[in-house]
Order: structure tokens, then sequence, then C-alpha cells
């Protein structure tokens, strides 16, 4: 059983079957590019006595290594 619940699931499942493939497509950039946002902050957060090219350079790394690791 799983403990948690899902409760707007059925509307989310409506809202992309109503979606093209482009909105879809569009969509999934999005959250893409709002997800790596929300890292190199965390990352600006974590390391304060960082400068953006040592944040930029965390980042990549970071992404480097969890890269293609559910396959």
């Amino acid at each position: 059983m799983n403990p948690k619940r899902r409760i707007n699931r059925s509307l989310y499942l409506r809202t992309l079957a109503r979606m093209t493939p482009s909105e879809r497509l569009m969509k999934a950039f999005e959250l893409s590019h709002l997800a790596k946002s929300e890292m190199k902050q965390g990352l600006r957060v974590r390391f304060p006595d960082k400068d953006n090219a040592q944040i930029h350079a965390l980042f990549l790394d970071r992404l480097r290594k969890c890269h293609n690791r559910n396959y």
C-alpha cells in the first residue's frame, strides 16, 4: 500500500491530456529549468563563500554525477 495520497492525480492526468504535444514539451522544458534554478539556489545557500563560477562548477559536477543513474 502506498502511504502517500495522490488526491490531484486525476486532475493532473486530465490537464496533460488536454495539452498538445508541443505544450507538454514546453512544460517539460519549463520544469527542467525550474529544477536547475532551484538546485543552483540551494548550492548558493549551502556554499555562501563560493563565487558564481565555483557554484556553476559544483552544479555541473552534481548534474554529471546523477546523469543517467536511472538507466
